[in-house]
């Protein structure tokens, strides 16, 4: 008896690394090269390739794959059919499937991404990052940052507890939880962390 769940539709393959406490949901895949750490979550539909890294307490919702060459760390929240690439210039008639044609990408502690966004692979998005429904990631995104749009831009900052926060003179305050950030230079830090 495993001590993880896996409904009775999903599969893990021989091989798979699952974590205590991990749920595994209808018509999921895990593949046997794949590391899923405790406490997870994985909704309907979701697909995890050998050699993606999942850390502990991460929510894939449904309709989300993770392809070869993803890591997501502790924390990290996929939203419904967001979307993970691992090759930049796939063809149909050249088929890029070796391990040394995936293109690495990270999505850091904490970070959420929303529905149907789309993260572009050899990015890193930040520790406690927010990426917005639809958005298109191209290019790394900064702890704390909040990106939205097609390319993904900076449009605000984001408290760990998930709530905007208003910089002033290089200080800001989350109006929810009372975490305290400052700003020194481009990069988001918290106060007394």
């Amino acid at each position: 008896m495993s001590d993880y769940f896996v409904h009775e539709s999903a599969y893990v393959d021989p091989g798979a690394k699952v974590g205590p406490g991990t749920k595994i949901w209808h018509f999921s895949h895990v593949m046997g090269g794949a590391e899923i750490g405790a406490n997870c979550s994985l909704g309907q539909n979701v697909f995890v390739a050998n050699g993606v890294r999942v850390g502990n307490n991460v929510k894939i919702q449904n309709n989300v794959s993770v392809y070869e060459g993803v890591v997501l760390e502790d924390y990290v929240f996929c939203g419904p059919s967001c979307v993970f690439t691992n090759v930049r210039t796939p063809r149909s008639a050249f088929p890029r499937n070796r391990p040394a044609d995936y293109v690495p990408t990270v999505v850091k502690h904490g970070a959420s991404i929303g529905a149907n966004a789309t993260i572009v692979c050899g990015v890193t998005v930040g520790e406690w990052a927010f990426v917005a429904a639809g958005a298109v990631v191209t290019k790394d995104v900064p702890p704390y940052a909040l990106v939205a749009g097609v390319p993904a831009k900076i449009i605000g900052w984001a408290c760990k507890c998930g709530l905007r926060i208003e910089f002033s003179d290089g200080r800001a305050v989350c109006s929810g939880c009372g975490r305290q950030y400052r700003m020194r230079g481009s990069q988001v830090e918290e106060d007394g962390a």
